[in-house]
């Protein structure tokens, strides 16, 4: 059963949103909805967990089925960070007809073009993936031309110890495999390979430039620069350098004629303009995307069918064979680098290496490789491996 578009709330008709993950992300979501979203409603919420360990949410709305969360919602909500149990779920949901949104960048540069080919697949606004998306879509609006698209880093480790990584989580209230894969850059990787192929920009090289600022303005300019050099519009980050970073920018230009007005709107003499929104607030930022979505709007922000860029695997330290691995980010044995799929055709995608398992033995620095790598038995696994060869149709 399709769901036609829905209107705002017209007519006192609430949207019904099914939710799937129960972790910090999903409970924030779940509360705003419940607080500030009078059109929105959950109508459920998928766990893998037993339903009654689960806290955080209403006991009647939580579910193990996901048809039952499909059959009873309007739009599903994706948020559980796992890329093959996500895969599931919203191939599920968007064969139902079903429109999905999502907060897992990990998700679309792993399936995401095999699942945006199904219906409408976005990426939500509110973590930097899609923050950028929208203020790239207001920039364009105005009669801006993007340069780069823009991610903002505050610090980098590419080989953190367990110890910092368990200490940093208890700090900050996350998960020791989120605080690492933040930390060794493996995310900032993830977010801008999803805004390459989804905008259309390219990387500067593998694993991004990553230039170290002592300012945004400064940073974004170097960026900048690498993008007339290669002649086409960049994905990329700014590691900062003595500053406190948060939120997302664009380097853009605009006409020549506009030039003394924008200078007036304090955006400088150009003929780059930076474009920044200080903040990107995760859940509470979701909602807009999931009505946009609802309203039959245009997808904010998705893989695409035809990606250019893909995550690769690099060991941090030699690994034996028969080495396990219990994820891609987030782990203590690799970290994620952006890759030109047509450079790496033989790489294996981080968001595939859950439950893998090496079959000979990797040094420390080496791209994890096809034929040395055996993956799990899982259906998103050949969809994954299909997107990383360029599959463009014929999909497994």
């Amino acid at each position: 059963m399709s769901v036609g578009p829905w209107h705002g709330g017209q007519g006192g008709r609430v949207a019904r949103v099914g939710l799937v993950g129960t972790g910090p992300m999903a409970a924030s979501f779940a509360r705003m909805l419940s607080k500030h979203c009078p059109d929105l409603a959950l109508s459920g919420v998928l766990t893998r967990r037993p339903l009654g360990s689960v806290t955080g949410f209403a006991p009647a709305l939580l579910t193990d089925s996901a048809d039952a969360l499909i059959e009873s919602a309007d739009i599903v909500v994706e948020m559980t960070g796992d890329v093959l149990h996500g895969t599931d779920v919203c191939a599920r949901a968007l064969g139902a007809g079903r429109p999905v949104a999502t907060l897992n960048a990990e998700l679309h540069v792993t399936t995401g073009s095999y699942l945006a080919t199904l219906g409408a697949f976005s990426e939500a606004e509110g973590d930097q993936p899609g923050s950028l998306a929208a203020l790239a879509e207001d920039a364009r609006a105005m009669g801006f031309s993007p340069l780069v698209y823009g991610n903002m880093k505050g610090f980098l480790d590419l080989n953190p110890s367990p110890e910092n990584m368990a200490y940093w989580a208890a700090r900050q209230g996350i998960s020791v495999p989120n605080a690492t894969g933040a930390t060794d850059g493996s995310k900032v990787q993830v977010e801008q390979v999803l805004v390459g192929n989804g905008l259309g920009a390219g990387i500067a090289c593998a694993g991004l430039a990553g230039p170290a600022a002592k300012s945004l303005a400064v940073g974004a300019a170097s960026l900048a620069e690498l993008a007339r050099a290669r002649g086409g519009v960049l994905s990329d980050y700014v590691l900062a350098d003595g500053w406190a970073p948060t939120g997302v920018f664009v380097v853009a230009r605009h006409d020549e004629d506009q030039a003394a007005l924008l200078e007036y709107f304090k955006l400088g003499p150009g003929p780059d303009y930076l474009l920044v929104k200080p903040y990107h607030l995760c859940s509470l930022e979701v909602a807009k995307t999931v009505r946009r979505l609802l309203a039959g709007g245009p997808v904010l922000l998705n893989n695409g069918t035809r990606p250019r860029l893909g995550m690769a695997a690099v060991a941090k330290r030699d690994l034996p064979a028969g080495t396990c691995l219990d994820r891609g980010a987030g782990s203590f044995e690799v970290r994620g680098v952006a890759i030109e799929l047509a450079t790496h055709p033989r790489h294996v995608p981080l968001g595939l290496l859950a439950g893998a398992r090496l079959t000979r033995a990797v040094e420390a620095g080496e791209m994890l490789m096809r034929g040395g790598v055996e993956l799990a038995d899982h259906p998103a696994v050949a969809i994954g491996l299909a997107q990383a060869a360029g599959a463009t149709g014929g999909w497994p």
